[in-house]
């Protein structure tokens, strides 16, 4: 029998994230109109031209317009507006504590989506037939509110336990394109984020219709152009202890920068988009050789702290029991 990979037989899920502005929601529109829709639960996927099928989740409580169909929305189980007002928060706050609220049940959506990922298990069957191919996930304009919560760990973590998932670190491309240290911000911010959630992580240069990004992924490969980019900021900008401190960082990430997938692409116009489900499907493949070996080994690891305890506890209780005897027997 022929080995399946995990994207195989279950839906990829994209976490879709980045710093206000990036086009985060832009692009969401953009991978859903790229998709076909999902049917009813009583019905097939209406999906004649046998189309990749999306399902869409919104995470963003304090945004008044999607542009996609969210077929789940933070917006229905939580009034971003009512937090602000009986909890006395400010916009941050609330959508802070909007994404605690929603992660305490968040463990009824995944099992919705477990629902709606498979077909029901037919008789003779080893493996459920999947009816989903993705699902994507937008996340809150203010990265730090989602990735430096609890509640964004809890829903991180909860996904990757159920579905190969994969961070997109949407890249506003023109920024970075004028600014090295703009270039230099996401790029760390992108490292942080991939040490944190341990998951495989694709820059998406966003707004190529604009910039295009093939400069960015350049100095991402190359770190010999990077420099020459640097000498001539450098001199062409009085930001000096800042522009040092970028050419200091970029030597430590040019090792960094192997490990990520790249790719350009407008949200806007949809040039990329095909690109982008290809490097989807590499990093989804990065994730059940690296991610899912590694939570095997930390299981191992805690076993194995278990049953050293274990046996530390019966050491002790056996010595206590020998000390007793031998007090009796006095």
């Amino acid at each position: 029998a022929i080995s399946k990979k995990l994207c195989d037989v279950s839906p990829v899920c994209v976490l879709v994230v980045g710093m206000a502005g990036s086009g985060k929601t832009t692009l969401m529109a953009a991978l859903q109109r790229s998709l076909a829709v999902p049917g009813n639960e009583e019905q097939e996927t209406d999906n004649d031209g046998g189309d990749p099928v999306g399902y869409c989740l919104n995470l963003d409580p304090a945004t008044k317009l999607v542009p996609f169909g969210a077929s789940i929305d933070i917006r229905d189980t939580v009034d971003y507006k009512e937090v602000m007002k009986q909890h006395k928060l400010g916009p941050n706050g609330a959508i802070m504590t909007s994404l605690n609220l929603f992660s305490t049940k968040f463990d009824q959506v995944i099992s919705i989506l477990d629902k709606r990922s498979f077909k029901e298990e037919s008789e003779g069957s080893e493996l459920m037939e999947k009816r989903l191919d993705y699902i994507l996930v937008d996340t809150p304009g203010q990265i730090e509110a989602f990735t430096w919560s609890a509640s964004g760990s809890i829903i991180t973590s909860a996904l990757a336990s159920s579905f190969p998932t994969v961070l997109a670190f949407v890249v506003d491309t023109p920024r970075c394109a004028v600014s090295l240290n703009t270039f230099m911000s996401n790029m760390l911010y992108a490292c942080s984020m991939f040490y944190r959630t341990r998951l495989p992580l694709i820059v998406v240069f966003n707004k190529c219709d604009v910039v295009g990004g093939e400069v960015c992924m350049e100095w991402m490969s190359d770190y010999e152009k990077f420099q020459e980019a640097m000498d001539d900021f450098m001199a062409s900008d009085d930001s000096g202890y800042y522009a040092s401190l970028t050419r200091s960082l970029s030597l430590v990430l040019d090792e960094f920068y192997q490990t990520l997938h790249r790719v350009s692409l407008s949200a806007a116009t949809g040039d990329g988009i095909a690109e982008f489900w290809d490097v989807v499907g590499k990093a989804s493949h990065d994730f059940e050789e690296d991610y899912v070996n590694d939570m095997k080994c930390r299981v191992e690891e805690q076993k194995a702290k278990q049953r050293a305890l274990a046996r530390d506890g019966l050491s002790r209780l056996q010595k206590d029991l020998d000390a007793e005897n031998a007090r009796e027997e006095e």
